[in-house]
């Protein structure tokens, strides 16, 4: 069976040269999902993909449509190969149902691991270069301005003990484990 699946990134966009797109290519169902290319939870994209079966086929109008990024594309695609599942764009050489499809899916997969790889190296290059002149990497070591005057909020309003511990971080918008941290970074004795 093949499955369609359409995705906009907001409201304002139209869905509907996907949805046409993908009835002309025959898929029975289609799921429909307005949600940014960029967010992890992609609940229709969920629900597809747990409802998907062995030899049915999966079309998009375009991959950018599926993945979040090359490396999230390859992934989702590599576990659609697992479940026997085919993929196909309609707008790029990809098809997974057929050997020139799996070929540029197999190259595809090995420019995401080579450029993960090209990542890794610059950055460990990058840290030894910044070790050998004395600078070390990672956060600086303190608070921003912003979290500097929470800090001090939260030292006053702990101190003055006329709110609960709950209510300090609800009032601040901050989690227990900051509000803790903050009060060790002002040395306040932290008290039962």
């Amino acid at each position: 069976m093949k499955i369609g699946y359409a995705r906009v990134s907001t409201k304002d966009q139209n869905i509907d040269l996907q949805i046409d797109a993908l009835k002309k290519e025959g898929c029975e169902f289609i799921y429909e999902e307005v949600m940014s290319g960029t967010k992890a939870e992609r609940p229709q994209l969920d629900t597809m993909l747990a409802h998907v079966r062995q030899e049915d086929v999966i079309v998009v109008w375009k991959l950018d449509r599926l993945g979040r990024s090359l490396k999230n594309l390859v992934a989702l695609i590599n576990q659609l190969m697992e479940k026997k599942v085919g993929l196909k764009s309609l707008h790029d050489p990809i098809d997974t149902t057929t050997a020139q499809g799996r070929l540029i899916f197999n190259i595809f997969a090995s420019l995401a691991e080579f450029e993960q790889a090209l990542i890794k190296e610059r950055t460990t290059a990058g840290l030894a270069a910044a070790r050998s002149r004395g600078r070390l990497g990672g956060k600086p070591k303190g608070l921003s301005p912003k979290a500097m005057s929470l800090a001090c909020a939260a030292e006053t309003l702990y101190k003055e003990r006329r709110l609960t511990i709950h209510q300090i971080i609800e009032q601040l918008g901050i989690s227990k484990a900051t509000l803790y941290n903050y009060l060790r970074h002002r040395n306040v004795n932290i008290g039962t």
